[in-house]
C-alpha cells in the first residue's frame, strides 16, 4: 500500500481524547490527554471528548464522570463530549452501535468481510505459525472461506443469534505512515496480525472499527494517544482507505513506565491523579511535570496548560517511554509546596 501520511491540519484541525472508563485517570492517561489537548489548542482547533465504554464487563460505574473532573481539575476543557454534547452526539461507543452497523455493511458490501467461526482456541492450536501480542498467530489467507454465498451478510445480520465473528480481509503489503513522535512506520499487516475481527462472536464490536468509525464520523483530523497502540495503526488506515476515507495524522506519544519497565497501570496507585490530589499535589505541578516529560520545558515547574498553548511543539516530544521515579508523589508535592 501506499505512503499515508495522514490529513491536512491547515483547516479545522480537530483532536480528541477517548479513555476507557475502567477506572480514574493515571499519570500516564493524564500525559496523553494534555499532549491531546495542547496540540489541538496550539493550532486553534476543537476538542473533542470520547468514551471508549464498548467492553461492558470492565466499565466501573461512575469512572466515566471522575475522569472529567479530574481532566478538569488539571485545567483541560473540551468543545464535545457527553456532558456539553456537541453535533456528533452521542458521545459514547455504547451508544454508536448504529455507525458501526453501516460502517460493516458498506464493508461487506465492497467485499471486505467475511465470517469466522474459528474459536481462540482453534488459532491458537496453529502451532508452527509464529504468535503476536495477543498469543495468537497472525489470521492467514489461507484460513478465509473460499467462497460465500451472495447473501451471507444480510443472513447474518437477520440471525438471532450469529454463530460468527466478523473479519476484515486486509490487503497484502506494507503499509507506511509517518507518526509526528514516533517518525516513519511501515507494518505489513498481512504478515504481523492477519485478518483482524471487527465484531466478536458474541456481538461486541472491537475497538478497531470502533475508533476508526468514531474519528471518521467526528471530523477527527489528528490522533494523539500512547505510544503502546501505534501498532493498531496499519490496520485503522487499512480500515479507513477501504472505507474510503482519509487517515487522520497520528501522534503517538511516549509511554510512561515504571522502574521495572512497566507501563503505568492501575496497579501504581500513588500515581492516580486522585491520589495525587489527596496527597496535596496541585494540579500546576502535575502538568508542570507532564510538560517536562514532553519535552516542552527544560525542567518541572508550576504550571497550568493554557500557559502552555502558543509554545507547544510535537517536534520536542521524545518518542522512547519515560520512567517515573518511585519518589515521583513526594517530588511532586515539594514542587507544588
Amino acid at each position: 500500500m501506499p505512503e499515508h501520511r495522514g490529513q491536512s491540519l491547515t483547516e479545522s484541525p480537530r483532536g480528541r481524547f477517548a479513555p476507557s472508563p475502567t477506572g480514574g485517570l493515571h499519570l500516564g492517561s493524564a500525559l496523553v490527554a494534555l499532549a491531546a489537548w495542547l496540540s489541538a489548542r496550539n493550532q486553534g482547533g476543537p476538542f473533542v471528548w470520547r468514551v471508549e465504554d464498548l467492553d461492558g464487563p470492565r466499565v466501573v460505574p461512575g469512572a466515566a464522570e471522575q475522569q472529567r473532573d479530574e481532566a478538569r481539575w488539571l485545567g483541560l476543557n473540551w468543545d464535545e463530549g457527553p456532558d456539553v454534547g456537541g453535533p456528533h452526539a452521542p458521545y459514547g461507543q455504547s451508544e454508536r452501535s448504529d455507525l458501526y452497523e453501516e460502517a460493516l455493511a458498506q464493508l461487506a458490501e465492497a467485499g471486505w468481510l467475511f465470517p469466522c467461526r474459528r474459536s481462540r482456541k482453534d488459532l491458537r492450536a496453529l502451532a508452527t505459525a509464529p504468535h503476536g501480542r495477543d498469543g495468537l498467530p497472525p489470521y492467514s489467507a489461507s484460513l478465509r472461506p473460499k467462497t460465500l454465498a451472495p447473501d451471507w451478510f444480510a443472513r447474518y445480520r437477520t440471525a438471532t443469534r450469529p454463530d460468527a465473528a466478523l473479519r476484515f480481509r486486509v490487503a497484502d503489503g506494507p503499509v507506511t505512515f509517518t507518526d509526528c513522535v514516533q517518525g516513519a512506520v511501515t507494518e505489513n499487516v498481512a504478515e504481523a496480525v492477519g485478518d483482524f475481527v471487527l465484531k466478536r462472536r458474541d456481538g461486541v464490536y472491537a475497538y478497531q472499527l470502533a475508533v476508526v468509525v468514531d474519528d471518521l464520523a467526528m471530523g477527527i483530523t489528528e490522533v494523539v494517544r500512547g505510544a503502546d497502540l501505534l501498532d493498531s495503526t496499519a490496520r485503522q488506515i487499512q480500515l479507513i482507505c477501504a472505507l474510503g476515507a482519509t487517515p487522520p495524522a497520528y501522534a503517538h506519544v511516549p509511554l510512561l513506565v515504571n522502574e521495572a519497565g512497566e507501563k503505568l497501570s492501575k496497579r501504581d496507585e500513588a500515581l492516580t491523579l486522585t491520589l495525587l490530589r489527596d496527597a496535596g499535589v496541585t494540579p500546576e505541578a502535575i502538568v508542570g511535570w507532564l510538560a517536562h516529560a514532553l519535552g516542552q520545558l527544560d525542567a518541572p515547574s508550576r504550571v497550568s496548560p493554557s500557559d502552555l498553548i502558543t509554545s507547544f511543539d510535537t517536534a520536542r516530544v521524545p518518542a522512547a517511554p519515560i520512567t517515573v521515579p518511585s519518589e515521583l508523589p513526594r517530588v511532586l508535592r515539594r514542587l507544588a509546596a
